[in-house]
């Protein structure tokens, strides 16, 4: 599974959010895996919404399954990498909602300009859903 520096990114030592941001849209860089991030992050606003509204606890059970069921989904297998989840969940759970913000405002690729980041090439060994 992955490229190169995916599971290098777990135990780096990141000195600020603004450094680990770099990281993060780095192991985001196919259009494919933000999309699932997107879809995963309105369904569970949309959860927490709907619990709001109703007074239910059962849909916020709900939105860490949708969530990250959704971008885990992206990471192994479209974009072909670890989550960072794994190694740093709280810069990642507020690198997810900044990257929402972006895409929701169609600031993303803008975003990815300014970082140097692009998709990495397609390797045809490793078969993955092409979003």
């Amino acid at each position: 599974m992955g490229r190169s520096g995916e599971s290098a990114g777990a135990r780096r030592q990141f000195g600020s959010m603004d450094e680990f941001w770099g990281f993060y849209l780095s192991q985001h860089s196919k259009p494919g895996t933000r999309r699932w991030h997107f879809l995963g992050t309105l369904a569970s606003l949309a959860c927490a919404a709907l619990a709001a509204a109703t007074g239910r606890a059962a849909p916020l059970l709900a939105a860490p399954v949708l969530g990250y069921g959704m971008a885990w989904y992206s990471h192994f297998f479209v974009e072909g990498n670890r989550p960072a989840t794994f190694g740093h969940p709280v810069w990642s759970f507020l690198c997810d909602y900044r990257m929402f913000g972006l895409i929701l405002t169609d600031r993303i690729d803008a975003e990815l300009v300014r970082l140097r980041i692009q998709p990495p090439p397609d390797d045809p060994a490793t078969p993955s859903h092409q979003d």
